[in-house]
């Protein structure tokens, strides 16, 4: 009690949809025109594109959950994942959804002790990494970290090592332990039943980034988190049939769960995935992308907008941006003088700019601020 004021007792219980079962896969799946593109991919080189179908899709997913099967994980076990920004990364996240099996995944830039700490905390008896990953021509080393942190015995609850053919680049192996991620899938027929779930039953970990102590395992259900990421994708990005919509994140961080995969598949939505880095090949790269794959929704931080501004607006002006409507920003605020070039330069004076905040205990976006004018911004 504080002087004046009378506090009250009660426990605080929140739930969403208690009593009711889904399956997060078949809502961002099954449900969907198969026909229809689900994930727009470009690797690091713009000439890798992948234009894959809401029906490939569903495929590749179920074929993955029953490898997962295969490998002995049922509901409720937890599932590392160590991927780099590839459809494969998608697929894992909704094959673990599919069958009940709870994702922790790790974002690919981790060091092997951050990896062991996370795989250690939540037991995980799996782990799908790459053999490496690729960002700005450089090649990223991601199977020999993972072999790096599962060589301790506080990782015996790892027995199983699912490996995706990113480069072909030469790594070490465990017999018995690994497999290729590919040859896996090849063994498994495309259709796995999905494990229905209870609105509350959990859906998958992410771990905070650690900057201020121990990393935090944040546990998200299934129901409350769906329609929370459905929603906010819906109406902060006014989400219409036939966008094209681009979250340049990656799926290691929050941003990447929510408003790559599991946001907007839920809404039937054409989702871009990005392997690759702004600057590269040159500081245009990301408005290349937006007049090749005619994008109608941006979202990136402010930190890339910053970094692309040193490089002045030549290589904006260069392309057709007419496809878009909306830009997003997230991650920190954004400062002013950011905001105008944004706006100015990037969306040509026409489009909304939504700058979001949230976190990754909360899952979707609590504030949304969305301006278009550059008046009524600052």
């Amino acid at each position: 009690e504080v002087t004046g004021v009378q506090t009250c007792a009660l426990p605080i219980y929140v739930a969403w949809f208690p009593d009711g079962y889904l399956n997060v896969s078949v809502n961002c799946l099954d449900r969907h025109p198969p026909e229809q593109t689900a994930i727009i991919w470009e690797g690091d080189d713009p000439s890798e594109v992948q234009r894959i179908t809401y029906a490939e899709a569903l495929a590749a997913t179920c074929q993955l959950a029953n490898a997962l099967k295969s490998k002995g994980v049922r509901k409720g076990d937890r599932v590392c994942l160590y991927m780099p920004m590839v459809p494969e990364a998608a697929y894992a996240m909704l094959a673990c959804a599919r069958i009940g099996a709870i994702h922790s995944v790790v974002f690919a830039g981790f060091s092997a002790e951050a990896l062991r700490a996370r795989v250690v905390d939540s037991q995980c008896n799996v782990v799908l990494t790459a053999d490496e990953g690729l960002r700005g021509g450089k090649k990223i080393k991601l199977k020999q970290t993972v072999d790096t942190a599962l060589d301790s015995a506080d990782c015996a609850c790892v027995k199983s090592v699912l490996v995706h053919k990113r480069t072909g680049g030469e790594i070490s192996w465990v017999d018995g332990r690994d497999q290729w991620m590919h040859e896996a899938m090849a063994c498994e027929r495309p259709f796995c039943a999905p494990e229905m779930m209870g609105g509350e039953e959990p859906l998958f970990l992410l771990y905070t980034s650690g900057s201020t102590g121990k990393p935090k395992g944040v546990l998200h259900s299934t129901a409350g988190y769906l329609l929370w990421t459905a929603f906010t994708h819906h109406y902060t990005f006014d989400h219409r049939p036939g966008d094209v919509y681009a979250c340049v994140a990656d799926v290691g961080w929050i941003t990447g769960h929510s408003y790559i995969v599991y946001g907007p598949l839920c809404n039937a939505a054409t989702t871009f995935m990005f392997e690759g880095l702004p600057t590269n090949p040159d500081p245009g790269r990301y408005w290349d992308m937006v007049q090749r794959h005619r994008i109608t929704s941006f979202y990136t931080a402010p930190t890339a907008i910053r970094a692309l501004m040193k490089f002045g607006t030549e290589h904006v002006k260069k392309y057709d941006k007419s496809s878009l409507r909306v830009l997003g920003s997230v991650g920190e605020p954004i400062n002013p003088e950011a905001w105008r070039w944004y706006f100015e330069e990037v969306g040509e004076k026409r489009c909304v700019v939504v700058d979001t905040f949230w976190q990754t205990e909360t899952g979707g976006h609590m504030i949304k601020i969305g301006r278009a004018s550059c008046r009524e911004r600052v």
